[in-house]
């Protein structure tokens, strides 16, 4: 199937590991120009000759930390004056600390509205002039299946993650006029270095771990990067010319909701 992204501008954060590297490799693989960011030079051009190397694409990379304002206009910018602006952008950023709500102090909830909420504000306001030029763009933020499901420990991601979800419904009304579609994907557990390190805390083999962690998925294992982002780049695409305002988990069933 012709995803219709070929040459397509698309702009991944948090790209240099995990499913924001994923992403990035599955939408060079369609034949989209990919630009991709992350805080760590050496992972990002590490991640970029990859997806290079692996889909032959055009991969421009440039060190960014999402958190910061100036960084994300800068980064913007440059892609740009790269690739003369941006169709796809995949917003994604680490995810906020685990705590107790009484050990949490007023700069990590400040923290967790900046990776969580702000950073993706930032960055669809960066992007929306050449989408709006175009009449053409896909607009998605990689959030958590606490936004339909809170998960224990994490109360940072259950109050804030929400809170993009309410962004990205509001601004799928506001944009569809301009054909520019706005969703939210939300993994559940997913084989990440951050997913893997929960294995040394919990003290089992990596076998035991995997078994444990799986247990209450119904598809009775953790999915991958690739699983994950294989809905990505379906959502950046035309054939998902009529979908908008989603939120939608990729969890093997791991959210017992109805909605």
């Amino acid at each position: 199937m012709d995803l219709g992204i070929r040459n397509k501008v698309a702009l991944v954060t948090a790209a240099s590991k995990g499913m924001g590297k994923a992403s990035a490799m599955g939408l060079a693989a369609e034949g989209a120009r990919v630009a991709m960011c992350a805080r760590t030079a050496a992972d990002l051009e590490a991640a970029a000759a990859e997806v290079r190397a692996k889909t032959g694409a055009e991969v421009f990379a440039m060190p960014a930390d999402v958190t910061r304002p100036e960084q994300i206009g800068a980064l913007v910018a440059r892609v740009g004056e790269t690739f003369g602006g941006v169709d796809i952008l995949v917003a994604n950023a680490g995810g906020p600390p685990r705590g107790h709500f009484e050990e949490l102090t007023d700069e990590q909830w400040q923290g967790a509205v900046d990776v969580s909420l702000m950073s993706t504000v930032r960055l669809i306001r960066a992007v929306l002039p050449s989408m709006k030029a175009r009449k053409w763009g896909r607009i998605l933020t990689i959030q958590s299946s606490s936004v339909k499901q809170p998960i224990p420990e994490l109360l940072l991601s259950n109050s804030v993650r929400p809170g993009v979800a309410g962004l990205m419904k509001t601004l799928a009304s506001q944009l569809g006029a301009y054909n520019i579609l706005v969703n939210t994907v939300c993994p559940g557990k997913i084989m990440t270095d951050r997913f893997m390190g929960g294995l040394g805390p919990s003290g089992l083999s990596r076998e035991k771990y995997l078994e444990s962690t799986s247990a209450e998925i119904p598809l009775g294992r953790i999915g991958t990067p690739e699983e994950f982002a294989n809905v990505v780049v379906f959502l950046a695409s035309e054939r998902a010319s009529y979908l908008t305002g989603v939120t939608l988990q990729v969890d093997g069933g791991l959210v017992r909701g109805l909605l």
